[in-house]
């Protein structure tokens, strides 16, 4: 009797129990929207605007309309980011990527599934069935503690994904740089060809007519030739850079067709960034920092449950066998429940410990080495962007205005027939020369300056501004006098 009077209450707290384990199974979940949310909230400085996802073709309509609205002006940096942001394949499968990466890691901390098992048994006049439901106890007993690590692991993705959008970013940034440097650089390459075959022209005429040495003439003729193969490189670069950004942008052919890219590089600001700014923006927003340490975090509480279950595991069942005698017309019923506990006989898990031990170990020294780099790599970024905006702000400054004083005044001592027209010609190439190292110096620094902003968002490139920049030499005289 006593056994019967318990059967009620055995089954309510098994009912009970499989209820709790459904709620906590689900309490560890992700969205989409969440995912955006942050990343968006981690990148939104830095992007300008929103990041989402096209989850159907309305959605896609929508996304290509916008991208040709900002292909109807010149696509200045800010809205090449905007178009890769709403047109770029790449950059929607990253945002894909990481809301799988999300929810595999949300998955971690739900609880298995039970496992139910039906059994039918004939011997004779007799028919015995059983029913047994199946769950591993330490998923329950350990769920807190997996739903904590659940939590450091979307939050890596999600930090993981951030960072890659500031990777794509900044690769359109400094895409959309040498796109717009090099259209101007084959600009100025095409006013040193025309140069080039004046001054060719002229020589062949002056030794037609026994003025010009055959010496004198072979250089200039030289010079064009140079010049020539000069701009037939300055056409394939910029050429080659612009079809670097389509790709970056994710244009199609017609889109790329519509591309139109400003003149000129923007002008240098102002004034440089001061490194006290720099330093306090990056430490409120270090990617690599934080992704340390969630990683160490996660490391520590995984070792914590592994200390548990890699000795041991421990499964409940509850049963439930009817057995019927047909000849005898008897029926009877049998509850209860089975424990099952792996026993530590052969394994008692020392090497899955000594590994957690050693990756817990291992997360501690790559935020420790994150956290050395980051000072080293922001002071290199710093010096890189100081560097080619000190430079700029030179050729802008000094060296370009020096170059038109003589420029004027050669000039001015052509009209008075002082020097010749060969002067008057190489004086002009020295100062289109002049201004192609001004515009690559403006160059390196847009270039060093995007690299610097994702070095503040904790994601340094590998362009760290190693200065290629051309420098002018003495007017070059000319082959002959006037």
């Amino acid at each position: 009797m006593r056994r019967r009077q318990a059967r009620p209450c055995l089954g309510t707290q098994w009912a009970f129990a499989a209820v709790m384990v459904a709620l906590l199974s689900g309490c560890t979940s992700v969205s989409l929207e969440q995912n955006l949310e942050r990343v968006n909230a981690e990148t939104a400085a830095f992007a300008g605007g929103p990041l989402s996802l096209a989850r159907d073709p309305t959605e896609h309509m929508q996304r290509q309309q916008a991208a040709t609205k900002l292909l109807r002006a010149p696509v200045g940096q800010p809205e090449a980011v905007q178009l890769a942001l709403v047109n770029s394949p790449a950059l929607q499968a990253l945002l894909a990527q990481g809301w799988a990466q999300s929810a595999d890691a949300a998955q971690a901390g739900r609880i298995a599934n039970p496992v139910f098992s039906f059994e039918r048994m004939v011997a004779g006049d007799s028919l015995e069935l059983g029913r047994a439901l199946s769950w591993g106890l330490l998923d329950v007993l350990t769920l807190p503690a997996r739903h904590n690590m659940a939590q450091r692991g979307i939050e890596q993705a999600q930090l993981r994904l951030a960072g890659d959008v500031v990777d794509h970013l900044t690769q359109v940034r400094q895409a959309w740089v040498r796109a717009v440097a090099a259209q101007q650089l084959h600009h100025y390459a095409q006013q040193v060809l025309e140069n080039a075959q004046a001054s060719a022209e002229l020589a062949r005429r002056m030794q037609a007519v026994g003025n010009f040495n055959r010496l004198s003439r072979a250089r200039e003729q030289a010079f064009y030739a140079d010049a020539a193969t000069r701009l037939a490189a300055a056409q394939h670069q910029a050429t080659s850079s612009r079809e670097v950004l389509v790709r970056w942008l994710g244009l199609d052919a017609a889109q790329a067709a519509m591309l139109q890219l400003p003149a000129r590089l923007p002008d240098l600001p102002q004034q440089a960034l001061a490194p006290a700014v720099v330093a306090a923006t990056a430490s409120k927003a270090r990617l690599d920092i934080r992704l340390a340490q969630s990683a160490l975090d996660e490391a520590s509480k995984a070792q914590g449950i592994k200390q548990v279950t890699s000795l041991t595991d421990i499964e409940l069942t509850a049963r439930r066998n009817n057995h019927f005698d047909d000849a005898a017309g008897s029926r009877s019923t049998a509850r209860g429940y089975e424990i099952s506990v792996r026993l530590p006989i052969f394994d008692w898990g020392t090497m899955q410990r000594d590994a957690w031990n050693a990756r817990t170990l291992a997360a501690a020294h790559q935020l420790e080495a994150a956290l050395h780099a980051a000072g080293s790599g922001l002071r290199e970024s710093y010096s890189a962007y100081r560097t080619a905006h000190d430079i700029a702000r030179h050729y802008r400054d000094e060296v370009i205005p020096l170059r038109k004083v003589i420029s004027d005044e050669n000039q001015l001592r052509y009209n008075g027939m002082m020097i010749g027209v060969f002067e008057l010609l190489a004086d002009a190439r020295d100062q289109v020369n002049t201004v192609m190292a001004a515009i690559d110096a403006e160059q390196q620094f847009w270039l060093a300056d995007a690299a610097l902003q994702a070095a503040v968002m904790g994601r340094p490139t590998s362009h760290n501004a190693s200065l290629s920049i051309t420098t002018t030499s003495a007017p070059s005289g000319g082959s002959a006098g006037h």
